[in-house]
């Protein structure tokens, strides 16, 4: 079976972002294949254990993906600090005699940007509102990677590998069936180390922030890169906390037009023409943002990457540029505005080599630099009880259930398919047990 047609059995998405169905994403001809393998959030740690200890695995995998897609320059992109992972990974080079070459990226945020990372390998900036395909690149997570090895051998995706750190007894890597519950992956790490805390699923940056209690729903999916906890009085949690409508009334009291925001923007630096401060600028001499949606400096907030640097470092008010740009957004997608993407080349700007921020003052500024030097080695295998399955853990359409409660199922089978004629990704039982019920939104299996 060709190895597309694998990943598409396999219910491969991408690992490290929105969960894009890989045999769409991958159902392309480039000239270069990068694996990103730079874990752009402080903390995280996933991808550091794979590549220590699954690094003949992902040089396989790099190997069949750069084959597939006929790239002649094949590169995985990490940070110059992994040099554990550095040598893990070029003795599997060697060892195969591969064409797989390491770029080495400087510890900066966000490295892992799909585009950064782009603009670092190749030169070449992908337009605004673009993909990297548009530049000739196709950009794959290094746990996507991994997943690719394993439906080469013919196992599907029904399980994750992600972190568990910050304020919790014995930080770990977790190896998860999907559906497996917040509380399972705590109790491995041994739990909080202190009383009142929030949980981050995903990065401290452009991860999502939950109450203990509202964290209890959540469980692991084909996208969860890690749990963190952090003290409730982190400036983390407390920007989280920030509603929108006060983070619009002080931009248009406070912004002091500095153009820091801009000048440190990793969008506007690789030649975008989104500039921050332009927008601050317009709202603060607004009446509501609905009277500035049509300017076009209003309408670039479209090509925000939402990655934070603008309000967690830049800003020396404390304002929220990230916050506003993804409020306008909303209003702007209501009003059915789509950003067309330009048909003219850019060029990153020459200053962006000076102006990138390390990861541990952005891991500082958020109040989580206490964890960031934790060395994670260990890795807990978990075998819970249940799981709750989603059906829609990937960008496109929910899968349609395959089997009904009371029917019994092993692992790997598959309980949820792809829509006729639309984008989205299989879904295979992560525990062998029986099915207690199934819903439009998720499948519960108990372990027998």
């Amino acid at each position: 079976m060709p190895l597309l047609e694998q990943i598409k059995d396999a219910g491969i998405v991408g690992c490290g972002g929105a969960g894009f169905p890989a045999h769409v994403k991958l159902n392309c001809t480039v000239e270069h294949l990068i694996i990103n393998a730079a874990e752009c959030e402080p903390l995280l740690r996933t991808d550091r254990w794979l590549m220590i200890h699954k690094a003949a695995e992902i040089i396989t995998a790099v190997e069949m993906m750069a084959e597939m897609v006929k790239a002649s320059h094949i590169h995985i992109a990490l940070k110059e600090t992994y040099r554990q992972e550095i040598q893990a990974l070029e003795s599997a080079i060697a060892e195969r005699s591969s064409p797989v070459r390491l770029f080495q990226m400087k510890n900066f945020y966000p490295a892992g940007d799909e585009q950064i990372m782009v603009c670092d390998v190749t030169g070449r900036t992908v337009p605004p509102s673009g993909i990297p395909l548009d530049v000739g690149a196709v950009v794959s997570n290094l746990a996507t990677a991994y997943s690719i090895y394993q439906a080469s051998q013919g196992e599907p995706f029904t399980s994750k590998y992600l972190t568990v750190t910050g304020a919790v007894t014995s930080p770990c890597i977790v190896h998860a069936p999907l559906g497996t519950s917040f509380a399972e992956c705590l109790k491995a790490a041994g739990g909080p180390a202190a009383a009142g805390c929030h949980v981050i699923a995903g990065g401290p940056l452009m991860g999502k922030c939950y109450s203990m209690q509202e964290a209890e729903k959540l469980v692991v999916t084909k996208t969860t890169s890690g749990f963190i906890l952090v003290p409730d009085d982190a400036p983390l949690v407390l920007n989280h906390q920030i509603p929108v409508n006060v983070s619009l009334k002080r931009a248009k009291m406070s912004c002091i037009q500095c153009t820091y925001c801009t000048q440190m923007c990793p969008r506007y630096l690789t030649g975008h023409p989104l500039k921050p401060h332009m927008i601050m600028r317009k709202l603060a001499y607004a009446q509501s943002p609905e009277d500035i949606l049509d300017d076009i400096h209003v309408k670039n907030a479209m090509i925000c990457s939402e990655c934070g640097l603008c309000e967690t470092y830049a800003c020396p008010m404390g304002l929220k540029p990230r916050q506003v740009n993804i409020y306008l957004k909303g209003l702007l997608r209501q009003k059915g505005f789509r950003y067309e993407k330009p048909l003219a080349a850019f060029r990153q700007l020459e200053e962006r080599s000076y102006r990138r921020v390390p990861s541990r003052r952005i891991a500082a500024r958020l109040g989580v630099d206490a964890y960031y030097d934790y060395h994670i080695e260990e890795c807990q295998e978990l075998m819970p009880e249940v799981v709750h399955i989603p059906l829609q853990q990937h960008i496109g359409a929910p899968s349609i259930p395959a089997v009904a409660a009371g029917d019994k199922v092993v692992a790997g089978q598959l309980i949820g398919s792809i829509p006729e004629k639309a984008l989205g990704a299989n879904i295979h039982a992560s525990i062998c047990g029986r099915v207690r019920s199934v819903s439009n939104s998720e499948i519960i299996i108990c372990a027998e």
